[in-house]
């Protein structure tokens, strides 16, 4: 059995946490070195969501000079080694995020009697991480919530989820960083998009402006080669990466291939990565390939000063899918949000 201390240590390094020692001698699903699927229930309220096996490998990010459609921020083309990690099967949904943002497992508790002084440390340090403020306005804007992608909720709000997240479970859930996002999505093809080069295919893998007025219940369109459902469209997701229109010319100036390459996230609210888009967006905007910018039209209709570093209220194109990486990488242990309301910069 693998050691449990390295695991417990950081966990404790990255989000202050104590977690039981039967919770953490839990091993990685594994089959002869490989990763195997497995299915996540968020304690205290039997939620469930799959976490779907990313072997670890190299790819090509970014787009060649020659794809349609190409802006300049994909390139200069870059060799990247990505380490073994899971990924959520499907985007998270309201279901589950709603758990968090409005304490439903702490209400659930209390409806049933349970003596919060005696619950286990792993629930107490999910009950202490910072959850968000009443949102200003119903952030599912009428689109629907059972099974629907959660929406409108800013880089931090995804980022402390993840937080949350990973006290409640023992393990160390994330976002995933722009390179393993990018990974994922093309699951060893070098097309524009996970399935091939035309559009042709593309209604029966994502929900776009062709075939689709909102967002709409996850999993229902066909996986890309490695079973992930949505990758393409209905809404893109965050990465954990700030955004930076040059960071493939930096990545490129490492000697290759660049291992883990991620631009951390910093105290500022804008901008930072959200990748595979929409529903209500264009084919070209859901190739593997194509980035997207957090700014501040994505908060236009918040009449809070300073506004919410929780929602943003016109972000309906926006949700989010967590990581958990089979070993993690040095730069991102302990990595979480910096923002703090007042002091963000926009």
């Amino acid at each position: 059995m693998r050691p449990v201390a390295p695991l417990r240590f950081a966990l404790i390094a990255a989000f202050g946490l104590v977690v039981p020692s039967a919770l953490m001698a839990q091993t990685p699903p594994t089959s002869k070195g490989a990763l195997l699927p497995y299915t996540e229930t968020i304690p205290g309220v039997d939620l469930k969501f799959d976490m779907v096996p990313i072997p670890a490998g190299k790819f090509t990010m970014g787009s060649p000079a020659t794809e349609a459609k190409r802006k300049p921020d994909e390139g200069p083309q870059v060799t990247v080694e990505i380490g073994a990690f899971w990924m959520g099967k499907c985007e998270v949904t309201w279901d589950e995020f709603d758990v968090y943002c409005f304490s439903l497992d702490i209400k659930k508790k209390q409806r049933e009697g349970v003596d919060l002084t005696k619950q286990s440390p792993t629930e107490t340090a999910a009950d202490t991480v910072t959850r968000s403020t009443k949102p200003y306005a119903d952030m599912t804007f009428g689109f629907g919530s059972r099974g629907n992608p959660a929406i409108c909720m800013t880089h931090h709000a995804a980022m402390e989820y993840c937080r949350w997240l990973s006290a409640k479970t023992g393990k160390l859930y994330r976002l995933p960083t722009e390179a393993e996002w990018e990974y994922a999505a093309r699951a060893g093809t070098t097309t524009p998009y996970s399935f091939g080069e035309s559009t042709e295919e593309l209604g029966e893998y994502a929900w776009y402006v062709e075939n689709a007025e909102k967002p709409m219940p996850v999993g229902k369109k066909k996986p890309n080669p490695w079973g992930l459902h949505d990758i393409h469209g209905n809404v893109s997701e965050w990465c954990i990466d700030l955004y930076k229109p040059d960071a493939y010319a930096e990545f490129a100036k490492m000697a290759q291939p660049v291992k883990g390459p991620v631009v951390l996230p910093t105290p500022a609210e804008y901008s930072y990565v959200a990748r595979g888009g929409s529903w209500d967006d264009d084919a070209d905007k859901l190739r593997s390939a194509n980035r997207i910018s957090s700014n501040r039209e994505w908060s236009v209709q918040d009449p809070q000063r300073p506004q919410s570093i929780w929602w943003h209220t016109d972000a309906t194109r926006v949700g989010f899918r967590v990581v958990r990486a089979a070993n993690e990488q040095e730069n991102l242990k302990g990595v979480r949000s910096l923002v703090v309301k007042g002091k963000g910069t926009r």
